[in-house]
């Protein structure tokens, strides 16, 4: 067109080809006059290009003493690749990265002020974020000082708690424990008010009486919540007060008592800096005298239990987690009733019939080891939200009743056990503060103790164990390098105590159910990264080798698994989404999988194991909860049951699954 006599002409294939042939001169390092150095890698580009793309590039550029010479930018502390991610983007306007290197996009262009591709992959990070990943973007977006991300994934931590505190990153954070004393009267505020009083109390501890908040966190703090809706030093009440007084039990009293004036307690503690620093060797915020404040937010809490409450919140620039509990008086250990299973079949007279629960354990537990022992169930370790726990339990399932055996060695969650010998192995797993564990223990029932066992050559947790052959297995997990699910499997020679490599799986697992079925090692379902998987591997030791057998119905990772009748139950787990309470059977001969009935809740990383002619399911994370409860599934019914069936009468005669005895109840 020539409008009023000029030409106009506009030809888009010009600045394509343009664009094309500046990054082609970029790469062969024609005509550049700029030399990014980048911890030890050499990125050639032009000046006027990038001063156009970057502001923190420009103000380099404009105070150059020579402008025409070649410039010097040096950067130690980003990744090359992601600069060479945003070089591309200058010259080509196409922003490309595998998500791997997102975050270090993410760096490098915070550093280069290049805030619209900062913004681009702050928002793709959002959006694949998930429970597992929560708290390390939060981590990141903390770093990086991005408070839009941050209000979104805090957003998104109010409204997924649950599901991010079962997560490996939830149990490495700082934990606060705190048991709060009521009057009879009071009762504890609503969330959010709540914790507003519990960060005030925690201020006034590290800032007027000089305490540091690492050793705060060595011991529950008990408080007092007062009439006038305050929240108070515990101690404090009784010293100047003698609210508790005379007749308060001796065991209430060891709770509340003073505790021992600290070094320098006297001394008023500052608020510390945003900036980092140097930290206590336990990751908590330094009490070295900073300039200006850290954070103190309160980001999300939920109920838990009657009276018990998880909060996660920014304590003076730390990340923590809040575990409180409520309570009016010193709490009791419930008696166990004697009852008797429901699968048992009975006769009586003058009955009169009552459903109870199956009694529970005693700490509610996920990512535990179970197994059967001499007609008993063996549950150890797993955590319960607050820590990871040591304790062993044992189930007598004539008695109804939950009793503790001699605890691990060490604290573990996220492992196996298997019996071999007639001794229960477990092996790895995780402690809820460090990487993935790497030792291992036995437990003799004859002297009620554990001892410890040759290491894994890999440190890893959440793989699977099995006894085979009078070997031990262990197979696939995650490591400490980041690998969500691994190909190693090794044996375990109990005699020559010596660890050997066996061949690999077929497709990394870990959170697979494992179990010996006819001379055979299954590998079922599991997780690659965090992928949840439906196939399923069988290993046969004659010859050393995996052969993939038909799927799964149900995608699953964390599920249990029991061999009942030639066949394999896999019982619950995790398919991405939600906790799963649907059960399938695999039937070897015909090599095939169907359905059977649902448990009465949803269970992920539970115990499941064989006991008797019952299939039993104990604790796991419900979505919600962690739990303690136990039921049992009768394969002649295709049910599953939490209740007992408990018969009053002049004479009971009951006839159990394993020959006829008779109880006589008074």
């Amino acid at each position: 067109m020539i409008p009023n006599g000029y030409l106009l002409f506009e030809d888009e294939s010009l600045l394509d080809s343009t664009v094309a042939k500046m990054n082609a001169l970029r790469k062969s390092g024609q005509f550049c006059d700029v030399r990014l150095q980048v911890c030890g890698h050499e990125l050639m580009a032009h000046r006027a290009v990038l001063a156009c793309c970057s502001p923190y590039l420009f103000e380099i550029f404009n105070s150059d003493i020579e402008p025409h010479g070649v410039s010097h930018v040096t950067f130690d502390d980003l990744d090359p690749e992601a600069v060479e991610i945003l070089l591309n983007y200058a010259y080509t306007a196409q922003l490309k990265a595998d998500k791997e290197l997102v975050k270090d996009v993410y760096t490098a262009a915070k550093r280069l002020k290049m805030e619209r591709v900062k913004q681009i992959c702050g928002n793709y990070l959002l959006s694949k974020m998930e429970s597992h990943s929560a708290i390390s973007f939060r981590n990141f977006s903390s770093c990086m000082g991005d408070g839009r991300m941050l209000s979104k994934i805090d957003i998104y931590i109010q409204e997924h708690l649950l599901e991010v505190s079962e997560q490996e990153d939830f149990f490495k954070l700082p934990r606060l424990k705190l048991e709060v004393m009521l009057e009879d009267s009071l009762s504890l505020p609503s969330n959010g008010k709540l914790y507003s009083k519990v960060l005030n109390w925690v201020q006034r501890r590290l800032w007027e009486n000089g305490d540091q908040l690492d050793r705060l966190m060595e011991e529950v703090q008990t408080l007092y919540y007062s009439a006038d809706h305050k929240l108070l030093d515990g101690a404090l009440i009784i010293e100047e007060h003698g609210m508790f007084g005379v007749g308060a039990e001796e065991d209430h009293m060891q709770l509340v008592q003073k505790k021992p004036p600290r070094e320098n307690s006297n001394t008023k503690r500052q608020p510390s800096s945003s900036t980092s620093g140097s930290s206590s060797p336990s990751g908590l915020a330094s009490n070295t005298p900073k300039p200006c404040r850290r954070e103190w937010k309160y980001i999300a809490s939920e109920k838990t239990t009657n009276n018990t409450y998880l909060c996660l919140a920014v304590l003076d620039g730390v990340l923590c987690v809040i575990f409180l509990h409520g309570r009016n008086s010193p709490q009791s250990s419930p008696s166990a009733t004697p009852c008797l299973m429901k699968s048992l079949s009975f006769e009586a007279q003058s009955e009169e019939l009552e459903e109870h629960p199956l009694t529970s354990m005693h700490y509610a537990r996920s990512g535990l080891g179970t197994a059967t022992l001499h007609g008993r169930l063996i549950a150890a370790g797993g955590y319960n939200r607050e820590e990871c726990l040591r304790t062993v339990e044992c189930y007598d399932p004539k008695e109804d009743l939950w009793t503790f055996t001699a605890p691990m060695r060490t604290a573990r969650a996220r492992f196996q056990m298997a019996v071999l010998m007639g001794q229960l192995y477990v092996m790895g797993g995780s402690n809820g503060h460090s990487d993935e564990l790497s030792c291992g223990e036995t437990y003799d029932p004859h002297t009620d103790t554990w001892a410890q066992v040759a290491e894994l050559r890999t440190n890893r947790c959440n793989a699977g164990v099995c006894s085979l052959n009078n070997k031990l297995f262990v197979v696939g997990g995650s490591d400490p390098c980041g690998q969500k699910g691994l190909k190693n499997c090794d044996a375990f020679d109990p005699v020559t105590k010596t660890w050997n490599n066996c061949a690999p799986l077929n497709i990394k697992r870990h959170q697979a159910a494992v179990c010996e079925l006819d001379g055979f090692m299954y590998v079922i379902g599991g997780a690659e990264s965090w992928n949840c998987l439906n196939t399923v591997e069988r290993y046969n030791p004659e010859n050393n080798t995996w052969t993939l057998i038909a799927p799964m119905n149900v995608a699953r990772r964390g599920a249990g698994v029991a061999v009942y009748n030639g066949k394999l139950l896999v019982v619950g787990g995790f398919d991405g989404s939600h906790a799963l309470r649907c059960v399938e059977v695999y039937d070897p001969v015909r090599n095939t999988w169907r359905m059977l009935g649902s448990m009465t809740v949803a269970r992920s990383n539970a115990g499941v194991a064989a006991l008797g002619d019952v299939i039993c399911a104990v604790g796991g994370f419900d979505g919600n909860n962690f739990l303690n409860t136990l039921e049992v599934y009768d394969p002649e019914t295709d049910e599953w049951s939490d209740l007992l069936l408990i018969v009053f009468c002049d004479f009971l005669y009951v006839s159990g699954r394993d020959g006829n005895h008779f109880w006589r109840v008074a």
